[in-house]
C-alpha cells in the first residue's frame, strides 16, 4: 500500500523519482488524437456525445496521473507502443505538477460539458487549449507545465523533458541560417493566413464556425450583414402571396 503513493519510479543513477518520458509524449498522442476526434465530431455535427465522453475519460485519467501514474489508462497505452524502445526518464515533481494543471483545466469542462451541458466558446476555447498543450508536448516534447513548475520553484527542476532546466549552448544543427529562417516564418504566416481564410472567408456550415466569423467581423461589416438580412427578410415579405 506504500508504494501506490510513491509518486514516480526509482532508477539507478537518478537522485530523484522520474517518469518515462517517452510514455508521457505517447499518451499526450493518444489523447490528442482521440480528443481532436471528438471535437471535430461536436463541430460538424454539433452534439456533444462523444465530446462528453472523452471529457470523462479525460478528467478520470488525469486523476490518476495526479495520484499515481502507474494506473493511469493513458500512460498504459503509451508504454504499449513504447515498450520496446529505450525509456527517457525526467523528474517525476514537474510532471505532476504540469498534469495538476491539466485537470484543474478539466474539471471545469466535467461539469459545464458533461454534468451540466452548457457549451459556449469560452468552454470550447479550454478544450482546444488542452489539445495544444497535447500536441505540444507529444510532437514537440515541450511541456509547458514544467517550464512553469521552474520558474515558481526557481530553477529547482531535475531532468526536464529534451534537457531544457540545464542550461545549454545550442548546437549548429539547432540554429537557423538566414533562408532557413526565412522558410519557417514564411511557413508559419501560410498557416495563419490560411487559418484566417478558413474560419473567415468560407461559407460556415457549423454553428462554431459561424459565431467565430461573426466575432472576427468589424462594425461596418456586422452592420452590412444586419441590412442585408433585412432585405433579404422586405423582399420576402413582398413577394408572400398572402398579400
Amino acid at each position: 500500500m506504500n508504494d501506490f503513493f510513491k509518486y514516480g519510479e526509482e532508477v539507478s543513477g537518478y537522485d530523484v523519482r522520474v517518469i518515462n518520458e517517452r510514455e508521457a509524449r505517447a499518451a499526450a498522442g493518444i489523447l490528442f488524437a482521440i480528443g481532436l476526434l471528438s471535437l471535430t465530431n461536436a463541430v460538424m455535427l454539433q452534439h456533444g456525445v462523444v465530446t462528453r465522453y472523452f471529457i470523462s475519460f479525460f478528467t478520470f485519467d488525469f486523476l490518476l496521473r495526479v495520484v499515481n501514474p502507474r494506473y493511469s489508462p493513458s500512460m498504459l497505452m503509451g508504454r504499449f507502443f513504447v515498450q520496446n524502445q529505450k525509456p527517457e526518464y525526467v523528474g517525476a515533481t514537474q510532471k505532476r505538477f504540469a498534469w495538476s494543471i491539466g485537470l484543474l483545466l478539466a474539471l471545469p469542462m466535467f461539469y459545464y460539458l458533461v454534468i451540466n451541458w452548457q457549451p459556449n466558446p469560452i468552454k470550447v476555447f479550454i478544450c482546444i487549449l488542452c489539445l495544444v498543450l497535447l500536441i505540444a508536448e507529444s510532437a514537440f516534447s515541450i511541456c509547458l507545465g514544467c517550464k512553469i513548475y521552474n520558474l515558481v520553484m526557481k530553477n529547482s527542476s531535475k531532468y526536464c523533458p529534451g534537457g531544457i532546466c540545464e542550461i545549454q549552448i545550442k548546437e549548429k544543427v539547432q540554429t537557423f541560417d538566414p533562408i532557413q529562417k526565412a522558410i519557417v516564418s514564411i511557413s508559419f504566416l501560410l498557416l495563419l493566413y490560411g487559418a484566417y481564410a478558413y474560419l473567415y472567408k468560407l461559407d460556415n456550415k457549423t454553428f462554431f464556425g459561424q459565431h467565430i466569423a461573426l466575432k472576427m467581423m468589424s462594425k461596418a461589416e456586422l452592420q452590412a450583414l444586419k441590412e442585408a438580412e433585412y432585405q433579404k427578410e422586405a423582399a420576402a415579405f413582398d413577394n408572400d402571396d398572402d398579400f
